[in-house]
């Protein structure tokens, strides 16, 4: 006979980062196929700028530091921060960001589990918000650029800004799928005639359709390994194509297919990795629905009337302000207790 308790294995936040760092993985090793090394560069900087900003910060607290660095969490900041800033941005960017991130976003609201917002999110914020040129250099895809970068011409770019001969920045950077659909439809441009532009795929982006399915496959193991649920992805994708769709069906020459959305920027990224943050989304069941939801919804405006191409970021930082009062008004009743009887 077998007494209690029965759970058998306990999940520590160590081993939870550990799993959400290997879900982002096949993904990665995608992008470096379809987009050249860069990305690796940015990773390593992002990744060593925020375990070094996590041991002074917890240092100045005097907490220790190698449970902090071992918990994994700093590292999940920086490569979610790293995969969402253009992989050939300069280092100073990279760093700027991330110490907004583990400080600014983090620290500065007690840390891990205290924090209001999402702090990779707030690391890309501030990036685009005060430089946008240097966050509109984002890597062409190999099949399309006219030039390749090998990994040590990556770095010595992002570090010294600094080209190989013969080789300009056009020639290796373009712009996004998003981007390249908001400014044909200021040039007047229909939907059908900007899609057949070559940066655009069967669906989404050339070349990165196949990195965002990666991002949905391990968002489907982090679920199936019960790191998250369903109902924040779910709900922000179904927000999302609802939301696209409505204006799709009303105007088809000037609003894009839902689908193109979803498999477009950084949506898979957002369902589920970023916005599913125990820390800073709802908790309840159907404030996370309503949770994501609302990213959704705000993701696609912000997109289509809104100052950004990608708004992903903004529409998350949003709801997180909004969490407290979707978790104050969608409670489940508590088992045993009833409503009392009405006056009479």
């Amino acid at each position: 006979m077998q007494t209690s308790p029965y759970i058998a294995e306990q999940t520590s936040v160590s081993i939870i980062m550990l799993k959400v760092l290997a879900a982002l993985v096949p993904a990665i090793a995608a992008y470096v196929w379809l987009f050249g090394p860069a990305i690796l560069v940015t990773l390593t900087l992002a990744s060593i700028t925020a375990l070094a900003l996590e041991a002074a910060a917890v240092r100045l607290r005097g907490w220790p530091i190698k449970p902090f660095l071992l918990d994994g969490s700093a590292l999940v900041t920086a490569w979610l921060l790293a995969l969402s800033l253009p992989p050939i941005a300069p280092w100073w960017l990279i760093v700027l960001g991330t110490f907004f991130a583990i400080i600014v976003a983090k620290h500065l609201y007690g840390g891990l589990g205290n924090n209001l917002f999402n702090p990779a999110m707030v690391g890309y914020a501030v990036l685009i918000i005060s430089f946008p040129v240097q966050m509109t250099q984002w890597s062409a895809p190999l099949s399309l650029a006219g030039a390749h970068l090998d990994l040590w011409q990556a770095a010595q770019y992002i570090f010294t800004h600094t080209l190989p001969d013969g080789i300009s920045l056009d020639a290796i950077s373009s712009a996004t799928p998003l981007d390249t659909l908001r400014t044909q439809l200021q040039l007047e441009h229909t939907v059908r005639e900007i899609t057949q532009l070559p940066i655009f795929g069967s669906i989404g982006g050339s070349g990165s359709e196949i990195v965002v399915l990666l991002f949905l496959l391990g968002g489907i193991y982090l679920w199936l390994a019960r790191i998250i649920t369903w109902h924040i992805p779910v709900a922000f994708m179904a927000g999302l194509w609802l939301t696209g769709g409505l204006f799709h069906i009303t105007d088809p020459d000037r609003y894009i297919s839902p689908w193109f959305h979803l498999a477009t920027g950084g949506v898979m990224l957002g369902a589920f990795f970023i916005a599913t943050d125990p820390v800073t989304g709802a908790t309840t069941p159907r404030g996370k629905l309503i949770f994501g939801a609302g990213i959704g919804v705000l993701t696609y405006l912000i997109r289509t009337v809104g100052g950004y191409p990608d708004g992903v970021a903004f529409a998350v930082l949003l709801m997180n302000i909004a969490v407290p009062l979707i978790d104050a008004y969608t409670q489940p009743k508590v088992y045993g207790h009833k409503k009392k009887d009405a006056e009479t």
